[in-house]
Protein backbone atom coordinates (compact mmCIF):
# COMPACT_ATOMS: atom_id res chain seq x y z
CA UNK A 1 0.00 0.00 0.00
CA UNK A 2 1.16 3.20 -1.04
CA UNK A 3 1.88 6.16 0.86
CA UNK A 4 0.01 7.93 -1.05
CA UNK A 5 -3.13 5.49 -0.56
CA UNK A 6 -2.60 5.71 3.15
CA UNK A 7 -2.52 9.66 2.98
CA UNK A 8 -6.04 9.92 1.42
CA UNK A 9 -7.48 7.13 3.92
CA UNK A 10 -6.12 9.37 6.98
CA UNK A 11 -7.67 12.56 4.94
CA UNK A 12 -10.89 10.69 4.56
CA UNK A 13 -11.14 9.99 8.12
CA UNK A 14 -10.05 13.09 9.85
CA UNK A 15 -12.59 15.32 7.49
CA UNK A 16 -15.32 12.83 8.57
CA UNK A 17 -17.80 14.66 10.41
CA UNK A 18 -17.33 13.10 14.10
CA UNK A 19 -13.26 13.94 13.77
CA UNK A 20 -13.61 17.53 12.64
CA UNK A 21 -15.94 17.58 15.40
CA UNK A 22 -13.22 16.58 17.58
CA UNK A 23 -10.42 18.17 16.32
CA UNK A 24 -12.15 21.52 15.92
CA UNK A 25 -13.23 21.35 20.19
CA UNK A 26 -9.91 20.48 20.89
CA UNK A 27 -8.36 23.60 18.86
CA UNK A 28 -10.49 25.76 20.59
CA UNK A 29 -9.54 24.46 23.97
CA UNK A 30 -5.94 24.45 22.84
CA UNK A 31 -5.65 27.81 21.59
CA UNK A 32 -7.64 29.59 24.59
CA UNK A 33 -4.64 27.95 26.35
CA UNK A 34 -2.22 29.70 24.67
CA UNK A 35 -4.12 32.71 24.65
CA UNK A 36 -2.85 33.26 28.24
CA UNK A 37 0.08 33.75 28.00
CA UNK A 38 2.28 36.60 25.87
CA UNK A 39 1.55 36.06 22.25
CA UNK A 40 4.27 36.93 19.17
CA UNK A 41 3.18 40.27 17.38
CA UNK A 42 5.07 39.11 14.48
CA UNK A 43 5.90 35.22 12.81
CA UNK A 44 7.49 34.49 9.56
CA UNK A 45 7.30 31.43 7.75
CA UNK A 46 9.70 30.04 5.44
CA UNK A 47 7.47 27.35 3.20
CA UNK A 48 9.96 25.14 2.75
CA UNK A 49 9.73 21.49 1.21
CA UNK A 50 6.47 21.33 -1.00
CA UNK A 51 8.38 20.00 -3.89
CA UNK A 52 9.83 17.21 -1.54
CA UNK A 53 6.86 16.01 -0.10
CA UNK A 54 5.16 15.81 -3.77
CA UNK A 55 8.64 14.14 -4.49
CA UNK A 56 7.78 11.52 -1.17
CA UNK A 57 4.17 11.18 -2.42
CA UNK A 58 4.62 10.78 -6.03
CA UNK A 59 2.49 13.98 -7.14
CA UNK A 60 3.31 16.36 -9.75
CA UNK A 61 5.82 19.06 -7.86
CA UNK A 62 2.63 21.76 -8.46
CA UNK A 63 0.50 19.75 -6.95
CA UNK A 64 2.89 19.87 -3.73
CA UNK A 65 2.23 23.30 -3.69
CA UNK A 66 -1.20 23.76 -4.11
CA UNK A 67 -1.03 21.52 -0.71
CA UNK A 68 1.37 23.91 0.61
CA UNK A 69 -1.13 27.07 -0.23
CA UNK A 70 -4.05 24.58 2.12
CA UNK A 71 -1.35 24.63 4.91
CA UNK A 72 -0.78 28.43 4.58
CA UNK A 73 -4.87 29.08 5.03
CA UNK A 74 -4.59 26.51 7.93
CA UNK A 75 -1.56 28.35 9.67
CA UNK A 76 -3.26 32.15 8.87
CA UNK A 77 -6.03 31.16 10.89
CA UNK A 78 -4.43 29.82 14.19
CA UNK A 79 -2.12 32.71 14.33
CA UNK A 80 -4.39 35.58 14.10
CA UNK A 81 -6.94 33.49 15.73
CA UNK A 82 -4.12 33.03 18.51
CA UNK A 83 -3.44 37.21 18.23
CA UNK A 84 -0.92 37.18 16.06
CA UNK A 85 -0.56 40.41 14.57
CA UNK A 86 1.39 40.32 11.42
CA UNK A 87 2.57 36.84 9.41
CA UNK A 88 5.06 37.03 7.02
CA UNK A 89 5.25 34.15 4.12
CA UNK A 90 8.36 33.42 1.79
CA UNK A 91 6.19 32.50 -1.20
CA UNK A 92 8.76 33.58 -4.43
CA UNK A 93 12.16 34.12 -3.86
CA UNK A 94 14.14 35.58 -7.13
CA UNK A 95 16.01 32.94 -7.05
CA UNK A 96 13.70 31.08 -8.00
CA UNK A 97 13.68 32.35 -11.32
CA UNK A 98 16.68 29.70 -12.02
CA UNK A 99 14.38 26.77 -11.49
CA UNK A 100 12.55 24.62 -14.37
CA UNK A 101 10.92 26.88 -17.13
CA UNK A 102 7.94 24.93 -16.48
CA UNK A 103 7.46 25.47 -12.79
CA UNK A 104 7.96 28.95 -12.91
CA UNK A 105 5.28 29.25 -14.84
CA UNK A 106 3.02 26.97 -13.31
CA UNK A 107 3.84 29.12 -9.68
CA UNK A 108 3.10 32.45 -11.57
CA UNK A 109 -0.22 30.72 -12.64
CA UNK A 110 -0.51 29.37 -9.06
CA UNK A 111 -0.26 32.58 -7.51
CA UNK A 112 -2.70 34.17 -10.04
CA UNK A 113 -5.48 31.77 -9.03
CA UNK A 114 -4.61 32.01 -5.10
CA UNK A 115 -4.26 35.87 -4.95
CA UNK A 116 -7.78 35.36 -6.61
CA UNK A 117 -9.36 33.10 -4.26
CA UNK A 118 -8.14 35.08 -1.03
CA UNK A 119 -10.09 38.30 -2.91
CA UNK A 120 -13.10 36.57 -3.73
CA UNK A 121 -13.34 33.85 -0.90
CA UNK A 122 -11.38 36.62 1.90
CA UNK A 123 -13.89 35.13 4.69
CA UNK A 124 -10.53 34.61 6.61
CA UNK A 125 -8.89 37.65 6.16
CA UNK A 126 -11.82 39.66 6.48
CA UNK A 127 -13.01 37.78 9.90
CA UNK A 128 -9.33 39.15 11.44
CA UNK A 129 -9.15 42.25 9.75
CA UNK A 130 -6.29 41.57 8.05
CA UNK A 131 -5.08 43.19 4.71
CA UNK A 132 -2.75 41.83 2.29
CA UNK A 133 0.51 43.56 1.34
CA UNK A 134 3.17 41.91 -1.20
CA UNK A 135 6.86 42.94 -0.56
CA UNK A 136 9.74 42.05 -3.42
CA UNK A 137 10.88 43.52 -6.45
CA UNK A 138 7.58 44.61 -8.41
CA UNK A 139 9.59 44.97 -11.31
CA UNK A 140 10.13 41.29 -11.55
CA UNK A 141 6.37 40.53 -11.34
CA UNK A 142 5.04 39.11 -14.69
CA UNK A 143 2.92 41.62 -16.12
CA UNK A 144 -0.21 39.18 -16.41
CA UNK A 145 0.28 38.27 -12.63
CA UNK A 146 0.73 42.32 -11.54
CA UNK A 147 -3.39 42.86 -11.90
CA UNK A 148 -4.25 40.22 -9.23
CA UNK A 149 -1.30 41.44 -6.96
CA UNK A 150 -2.79 44.68 -7.15
CA UNK A 151 -6.33 44.10 -6.73
CA UNK A 152 -5.56 41.53 -3.34
CA UNK A 153 -4.14 44.43 -2.36
CA UNK A 154 -6.84 47.14 -2.97
CA UNK A 155 -9.73 45.02 -1.44
CA UNK A 156 -7.98 44.79 1.90
CA UNK A 157 -6.37 47.42 2.33
CA UNK A 158 -9.47 48.69 4.73
CA UNK A 159 -8.62 45.75 7.07
CA UNK A 160 -6.18 47.44 9.99
CA UNK A 161 -6.32 44.54 12.66
CA UNK A 162 -3.68 42.70 11.17
CA UNK A 163 -1.24 41.89 7.78
CA UNK A 164 -0.01 38.93 5.94
CA UNK A 165 2.96 40.06 4.26
CA UNK A 166 3.54 37.90 1.19
CA UNK A 167 7.19 37.80 -0.17
CA UNK A 168 6.95 37.55 -3.92
CA UNK A 169 9.63 37.95 -5.39
CA UNK A 170 12.05 38.27 -2.72
CA UNK A 171 15.44 38.51 -1.35
CA UNK A 172 16.78 39.83 1.54
CA UNK A 173 20.16 40.79 -0.16
CA UNK A 174 17.39 42.94 -2.31
CA UNK A 175 15.74 43.99 0.26
CA UNK A 176 18.72 45.71 2.02
CA UNK A 177 20.05 47.13 -1.33
CA UNK A 178 16.61 49.23 -2.12
CA UNK A 179 16.74 50.36 1.91
CA UNK A 180 20.38 51.41 1.31
CA UNK A 181 19.11 53.48 -2.29
CA UNK A 182 16.75 55.10 -0.46
CA UNK A 183 19.18 55.87 2.51
CA UNK A 184 21.64 57.30 -0.09
CA UNK A 185 18.84 59.53 -1.92
CA UNK A 186 17.38 61.26 1.69
CA UNK A 187 20.56 62.16 2.86
CA UNK A 188 21.70 63.76 -1.21
CA UNK A 189 18.98 65.75 -1.39
CA UNK A 190 18.93 68.65 0.44
CA UNK A 191 16.80 69.82 3.42
CA UNK A 192 14.20 72.26 2.90
CA UNK A 193 14.68 75.49 4.34
CA UNK A 194 12.36 76.05 7.24
CA UNK A 195 10.04 78.42 5.78
CA UNK A 196 8.92 82.17 8.16
CA UNK A 197 5.65 82.62 9.34
CA UNK A 198 4.96 85.55 6.85
CA UNK A 199 6.67 86.31 3.72
CA UNK A 200 8.67 89.46 3.22
CA UNK A 201 5.91 90.63 0.86
CA UNK A 202 2.81 90.27 3.39
CA UNK A 203 5.14 91.97 6.03
CA UNK A 204 5.66 94.89 4.00
CA UNK A 205 2.28 94.96 2.62
CA UNK A 206 0.87 94.86 6.16
CA UNK A 207 3.22 98.25 7.23
CA UNK A 208 2.34 99.53 4.16
CA UNK A 209 -1.25 99.46 5.13
CA UNK A 210 -0.86 100.64 9.22
CA UNK A 211 0.65 103.79 7.25
CA UNK A 212 -2.60 104.49 5.34
CA UNK A 213 -4.57 104.82 8.50
CA UNK A 214 -2.63 107.32 10.11
CA UNK A 215 -4.99 110.74 10.64
CA UNK A 216 -2.38 112.74 8.17
CA UNK A 217 -3.72 112.60 4.90
CA UNK A 218 -2.26 113.07 1.19
CA UNK A 219 -4.96 116.45 1.43
CA UNK A 220 -3.14 118.15 4.52
CA UNK A 221 0.12 117.61 2.92
CA UNK A 222 -1.02 119.15 -0.26
CA UNK A 223 -2.21 122.39 1.29
CA UNK A 224 1.26 122.44 3.17
CA UNK A 225 3.24 122.60 -0.26
CA UNK A 226 3.87 125.79 -1.97
CA UNK A 227 1.83 125.71 -5.27
CA UNK A 228 4.97 125.46 -7.87
CA UNK A 229 5.84 122.13 -6.72
CA UNK A 230 2.35 120.71 -6.75
CA UNK A 231 2.34 118.69 -9.45
CA UNK A 232 6.06 117.37 -8.38
CA UNK A 233 4.90 117.47 -4.27
CA UNK A 234 2.89 114.99 -5.39
CA UNK A 235 5.01 112.81 -7.53
CA UNK A 236 7.34 112.62 -4.47
CA UNK A 237 4.49 112.17 -1.46
CA UNK A 238 2.19 109.18 -3.75
CA UNK A 239 6.25 107.59 -4.42
CA UNK A 240 7.01 108.39 -0.83
CA UNK A 241 3.95 106.60 0.63
CA UNK A 242 4.40 103.66 -1.88
CA UNK A 243 8.01 102.91 -1.09
CA UNK A 244 9.10 104.95 2.14
CA UNK A 245 6.33 103.30 4.51
CA UNK A 246 8.60 101.60 7.34
CA UNK A 247 10.13 103.63 9.96
CA UNK A 248 13.36 106.24 8.85
CA UNK A 249 15.41 104.41 11.69
CA UNK A 250 14.92 100.99 10.88
CA UNK A 251 17.41 99.27 8.65
CA UNK A 252 16.63 99.46 5.22
CA UNK A 253 15.24 96.27 3.95
CA UNK A 254 17.79 93.87 1.58
CA UNK A 255 17.30 91.80 -0.78
CA UNK A 256 17.17 87.72 0.08
CA UNK A 257 20.26 86.30 -0.73
CA UNK A 258 20.85 82.78 -1.97
CA UNK A 259 21.51 80.60 1.32
CA UNK A 260 23.86 77.69 0.40
CA UNK A 261 21.81 74.29 0.06
CA UNK A 262 22.08 71.81 3.36
CA UNK A 263 21.71 68.25 3.27
CA UNK A 264 21.27 66.01 6.15
CA UNK A 265 24.65 64.88 8.63
CA UNK A 266 25.59 61.57 7.20
CA UNK A 267 26.47 60.89 10.88
CA UNK A 268 23.34 60.70 11.65
CA UNK A 269 22.34 57.50 9.81
CA UNK A 270 21.77 54.52 12.38
CA UNK A 271 20.41 51.11 11.58
CA UNK A 272 16.69 52.52 12.63
CA UNK A 273 17.28 54.86 9.63
CA UNK A 274 17.92 52.18 7.56
CA UNK A 275 15.06 49.86 8.87
CA UNK A 276 12.91 52.70 8.37
CA UNK A 277 13.22 52.24 4.74
CA UNK A 278 12.63 48.24 4.68
CA UNK A 279 9.70 46.49 3.23
CA UNK A 280 9.12 45.85 7.18
CA UNK A 281 9.10 49.40 7.92
CA UNK A 282 5.87 49.18 9.72
CA UNK A 283 5.37 46.03 10.93
CA UNK A 284 6.76 45.11 14.84
CA UNK A 285 10.10 43.45 15.61
CA UNK A 286 10.20 39.67 14.45
CA UNK A 287 8.96 37.46 17.06
CA UNK A 288 9.36 33.83 16.09
CA UNK A 289 10.70 32.55 12.74
CA UNK A 290 10.27 29.02 11.50
CA UNK A 291 11.31 27.10 8.70
CA UNK A 292 10.21 23.64 7.40
CA UNK A 293 11.70 20.56 5.63
CA UNK A 294 14.73 20.21 8.04
CA UNK A 295 16.74 22.74 6.33
CA UNK A 296 18.56 24.98 8.93
CA UNK A 297 19.77 28.15 7.73
CA UNK A 298 17.98 30.88 6.62
CA UNK A 299 18.18 31.15 2.68
CA UNK A 300 18.29 35.10 2.37
CA UNK A 301 14.60 35.29 4.05
CA UNK A 302 14.38 38.28 6.21
CA UNK A 303 18.16 38.73 7.24
CA UNK A 304 17.92 42.28 8.73
CA UNK A 305 14.79 41.17 10.41
CA UNK A 306 16.43 38.63 12.70
CA UNK A 307 18.16 40.29 15.40
CA UNK A 308 19.21 38.91 19.13
CA UNK A 309 15.64 38.67 20.37
CA UNK A 310 13.93 36.43 17.20
CA UNK A 311 13.64 33.42 18.34
CA UNK A 312 14.53 30.59 15.33
CA UNK A 313 12.99 27.22 14.67
CA UNK A 314 13.91 24.96 11.91
CA UNK A 315 11.10 21.90 12.00
CA UNK A 316 11.67 18.56 10.66
CA UNK A 317 7.67 18.20 8.81
CA UNK A 318 7.59 19.70 5.47
CA UNK A 319 5.31 22.46 4.83
CA UNK A 320 2.15 20.94 3.31
CA UNK A 321 2.47 18.72 6.47
CA UNK A 322 2.51 21.97 8.88
CA UNK A 323 -0.46 22.76 11.11
CA UNK A 324 -1.38 23.55 15.33
CA UNK A 325 0.07 20.84 16.95
CA UNK A 326 3.98 21.84 14.84
CA UNK A 327 3.09 25.33 15.89
CA UNK A 328 2.33 24.99 19.48
CA UNK A 329 5.37 23.43 20.74
CA UNK A 330 7.24 26.45 19.18
CA UNK A 331 4.95 29.15 20.68
CA UNK A 332 5.08 27.17 24.20
CA UNK A 333 8.89 27.35 23.80
CA UNK A 334 8.78 30.82 22.96
CA UNK A 335 6.34 31.33 26.17
CA UNK A 336 9.23 30.11 28.34
CA UNK A 337 11.86 31.80 26.97
CA UNK A 338 9.69 35.33 27.02
CA UNK A 339 9.41 34.33 31.06
CA UNK A 340 13.09 33.79 31.16
CA UNK A 341 13.71 36.38 29.87
CA UNK A 342 11.53 38.56 31.89
CA UNK A 343 12.90 37.23 35.52
CA UNK A 344 16.15 37.79 34.55
CA UNK A 345 15.72 41.38 33.37
CA UNK A 346 13.51 41.47 36.84
CA UNK A 347 16.29 40.14 38.60
CA UNK A 348 19.09 42.83 37.32
CA UNK A 349 16.67 45.52 38.57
Amino acid sequence: MSDLYLSHIRNWFWKSPPAEWLLKSAREVLIGTLQQGPIPKHVAFEMDGNRRFAKNHKIEAIEGHHLGFEALARVLEICYKCGVKVVTVYAFSIENFNRPRGEVKGLMAMAKVKLEQLVQHGELLDRYGACIRVLGERDLIPDDVLPFVDRAMEMTKHNKDAVLNICFPYTSRAEMTSAIKATVDEFTSPSRPSKPPFSQARITQKIRSNYSKRPESLDSIKETSPDADAGAGSDVDDSMSSTTALDPESPPLQSTATKPRRFPNPDNITADTINSHTYTAECPPLDIFIRTSNVTRLSDFMLWQCHENTHIFFLKCFWPEFDLWHFVPVLLEWQWRQKKLLEKESSRK
